[in-house]
């Protein structure tokens, strides 16, 4: 019951297409023997057909009314392009990942990366040869960006117009599952970014199908896609099983479903709630987690609470308040919405409940922003220092590295992965890549290519710096924004990729840091050091606390640690002379019996673990 082109064995095919505003389907083979064969109209406006002599390689059109012929919406492989013919694709693999079981969300380490730009090659062949290296740093989840069919050969991914198909340009599906399948080998999940709220403007012809869009709502890349009126199921469908196809035959170990906030729908069971169900249902089948995870700004525990409180049941959120709070006290950026953030208050709330705005007025928005996080657990939250929207989405797509210090990028990555939630990195950032990362795509109509030039200056007015953003289309655009690997072999950059190593490595190997739980944190504010103590617990009586310091002062300043008993150990100072610093000024050895001050670094983090208590000496008496 598969859309689309399906093999079911001696040399046949069976066709399956949603087109209720035809009365007549025809597939129209194109090669390698052009024919003609009609398909019988079924039930809510499908028409369904199995044709005989069909098979891997052929391509095919389906000829709508009046004879308009279109690609397969649900097309798996689009070898000449998004106008082209669909083919028809051996859907079989030999997989060697029969021992995966997948990771729980708080082991999850995530690395998001764009695979055009993430190689030399710009494929999935590219980013596998990476896998060994990532896994070596300490990364345990791939996020890539969506992969699905865009218009031209270089695109950032969310003008994707064929869902089900994976881009040429990366190595088509066998690319992909290649990719997976080395992953589980280096036991690294994988993540892929899909887009179930709009589609690309190029090349998109679901409207001929029928109604897959609706003027009843906007978004701001034009009509919603329609998940509340009628049609709706099928609509409903073609993305479930969308969702369904990249678990079930790519092995992926979870969806980043991209801007939740322009879905609109008013149904009583929603589209996300069905998503999260059938997702999950598939993942028990399969005996390993599959998370879905939500890309939304709104801080509304709706989208991770479970049905029975009223949620949609997804399984985590990125939270965007964490970074503003970060990128505000590192930068001291504060236009647009970043506005509303800037104070160490700003992030010690977020170390504490997730979200800085949970009901309170913002500024920016005007109105109040937010709902109380309570019930939401700390591994269900995303954060980052980077990420492409927080980067490309500047007028040059300037990484954090091009606007602050050395000192401040070591801050930023300790404030990141030692925090209580699953991490996100965004490619190169490990060794500060000083490639920038702007919007890029590769459309080939002229007066498209203008109005996206002329959308993205106007949303760039008003944001840092002066710039002309670079124009998308040009293919320097997306050569500039490959990554250098060979950056990370030597000098601070080197010295930053170890630094990092080590973070992941602290944060696997100490319980109080790999506890995920809002809980087990507290949090002190220094205002006159403009520092934060963290004071991190393991959620089992007696397994560890660690005290992760964070000092975001433009000079040395003086830190008053809380009176928590016992000795504690130093184990990193990102100003140690080893990570590229002046030298450390943190004691070796603590004891905080009392309230204890420490001479921190400017912009600078340290981190103290509890040394076990020793254990009075059994004696055996004769």
């Amino acid at each position: 019951m598969r859309l689309g082109a399906t093999l079911v064995g001696d040399g046949r095919t069976e066709f399956r297409v949603w087109a209720p505003s035809a009365t007549a389907v025809e597939v129209h083979l194109v090669a390698p023997r052009e024919r003609w064969a009609a398909l019988e109209p079924a039930e809510d406006g499908y028409h369904v057909g199995v044709v005989e002599g069909v098979e891997v390689g052929a391509r095919y059109l389906y000829r709508l009314e009046r004879g308009l012929e279109r690609p397969d919406p649900a097309s798996r492989r689009q070898p000449l392009g998004v106008h082209g013919p669909s083919e028809v694709l051996d859907g079989r693999y030999r997989w060697t990942d029969a021992d995966w079981r997948g990771l729980p969300l708080e082991r999850l380490v995530l690395y998001e990366l764009h695979v055009g730009a993430a190689s030399p090659e710009g494929t999935c062949d590219g980013v596998l040869r990476r896998v060994p290296g990532l896994k070596a740093l300490g990364v345990t989840a791939l996020e890539l960006m969506p992969v699905a069919q865009c218009p031209g050969v270089r695109n950032w991914g969310y003008d994707g117009v064929y869902p089900f198909a994976v881009s040429e340009a990366y190595g088509g599906a066998d690319g992909l599952r290649r990719l997976v399948d080395a992953c589980h080998a280096h036991g690294l999940a994988v993540l892929l970014d899909v887009v179930y709220n709009h589609l690309g403007p190029e090349g998109n012809y679901l409207s001929a199908y029928g109604p897959y869009f609706t003027d009843r709502y906007r978004t701001p890349w034009g009509d919603a896609l329609n998940f509340d009126g009628p049609g709706s199921d099928e609509v409903r469908r073609f993305f479930l099983e969308n969702a369904l196809e990249w678990v079930v035959d790519f092995h992926v170990d979870g969806l980043r479903l991209d801007a939740l906030h322009a879905i609109v729908d008013s149904t009583a069971r929603t589209f996300l709630q069905e998503l999260a169900e059938r997702v999950h249902a598939e993942a028990e089948r399969l005996g390993r987690p599959v998370h879905l995870i939500a890309e939304v700004d709104r801080n509304d525990p709706r989208f991770v609470l479970g049905p029975e409180r009223g949620g949609y049941g997804l399984d985590a959120q990125w939270n965007d308040d964490f970074h503003h709070s970060l990128r505000t006290l590192l930068t001291g950026e504060t236009g647009g919405y970043l506005g509303d953030y800037g104070t160490l208050g700003h992030l010690a709330r977020s170390f504490q409940q997730g979200y800085v705005y949970a009901g309170e007025r913002s500024k920016h928005r005007g109105r109040r922003h937010g709902a109380d996080p309570h019930g939401i657990a700390a591994r269900q939250l995303v954060v980052f220092a980077q990420n492409h929207d927080q980067v490309g989405n500047r007028p040059s797509g300037d990484r954090l590295g091009a606007l602050v210090d050395f000192d401040s990028l070591k801050l930023a990555a300790a404030a990141t992965l030692l925090a209580p939630f699953v991490p996100l990195l965004f490619m190169g950032e490990e060794y500060g890549e000083t490639a920038p990362f702007p919007y890029f795509a590769d459309h080939g109509d002229e007066a498209l290519r203008e109005a996206v030039r002329r959308g993205r200056r106007a949303e760039m007015e008003g944001l840092a710096g002066e710039k002309e953003p670079p124009d998308p289309f040009a293919e320097g655009t997306f050569r500039a924004a490959k990554l250098d690997e060979r950056l990370g072999t030597a000098g601070r950059h080197r010295r930053l990729y170890e630094y990092y190593r080590t973070l992941l490595s602290l944060r696997r190997e100490v319980p109080a840091l790999a506890t995920l739980d809002f809980a087990c944190v507290s949090v002190t504010r220094c205002e006159s050091a403009r520092a934060l103590v963290l004071h991190r617990r393991a959620a089992g009586v007696g397994e560890g606390e660690a005290l992760v310091v964070l000092g975001f002062a433009a000079t040395e300043a003086e830190v008053a640690l809380p009176a928590l008993g016992g000795g504690w150990r130093r184990r990193l100072d990102s100003a140690d002379a080893t990570w590229g610093g002046g030298g450390t000024s943190l004691p070796e050895r603590l004891d905080l019996e009392r309230p204890t001050p420490i001479r921190l670094a400017a912009r600078s983090a340290g981190v103290f673990v509890r040394e076990a208590e020793a254990k009075p000496e059994r004696r055996i008496h004769p």
